[in-house]
């Protein structure tokens, strides 16, 4: 089975657009404002519509019950990806939100920090292992930080995508080496924080697939 690609951190229609081009099979929107890709609930929305086969990913970080409804009512997401400190429980107040499932964020430095994760088993539908932010770090993710892939290596207690660090050249090695059958990506294919560069989203999604 062909390796499946989310491409995330998406704020304008041409870089929707080429993503679907490229047969990715997650969008990801990100709404949160600290994020160089924010968009708003109904950016969002408008963004969303463009997917085709795709399906959408809403990315939230410890979001309130009014910005759930908020993304419900403009965006319908298929799936609500949660990247803040969010418990188990409020994974599942999130699911009646999302139109298929919730994603848990996680970031990871060691095989440890990823074991954590079992305890939002039957919480979460599935996981996200990201690098941890750096120290400081007004946000959760999106830094382009890479980490030593391999400790996911036979990862079998949920379904998850590797993160952190990936790009059009490395995205080959980071799933042989993790044993990873899932993909995401913001930055590594990026001209600038924010800014898709179209051509690397092509050559991302080629690349993961041939791997």
């Amino acid at each position: 089975m062909s390796v499946r690609v989310k491409i995330c951190g998406l704020n304008a229609p041409d870089a929707v657009d080429a993503a679907v081009t490229a047969g990715a099979d997650w969008l990801g929107f990100i709404i949160f404002p600290k994020s160089p890709r924010a968009v708003s609930p109904e950016q969002a929305g408008t963004l969303a519509a463009r997917r085709g086969a795709a399906k959408s990913v809403a990315v939230l970080v410890d979001p309130d019950d009014a910005l759930l409804g908020e993304v419900l009512r403009h965006m319908r997401p298929d799936i609500i990806q949660l990247h803040g400190q969010e418990s188990p429980e409020r994974c599942l107040d999130a699911r009646a939100y999302a139109g298929e499932a919730v994603w848990k964020a996680f970031g990871i430095a060691s095989r440890a920090d990823a074991d954590a994760a079992a305890a939002y088993q039957g919480f979460a539908d599935g996981v996200v292992f990201d690098a941890r932010p750096p120290k400081g770090a007004d946000r959760p993710g999106g830094w382009g930080r890479g980490y030593d892939w391999s400790v996911l290596n036979g990862y079998r207690a949920a379904p998850w995508l590797l993160s952190g660090g990936l790009d059009p050249e490395n995205v080959a090695e980071a799933v042989r080496v993790s044993g990873a059958r899932a993909v995401d990506v913001a930055s590594g294919v990026e001209r600038a924080p924010g800014v898709k560069d179209l051509d690397a989203i092509a050559r991302f999604v080629a690349a993961a697939r041939a791997a």
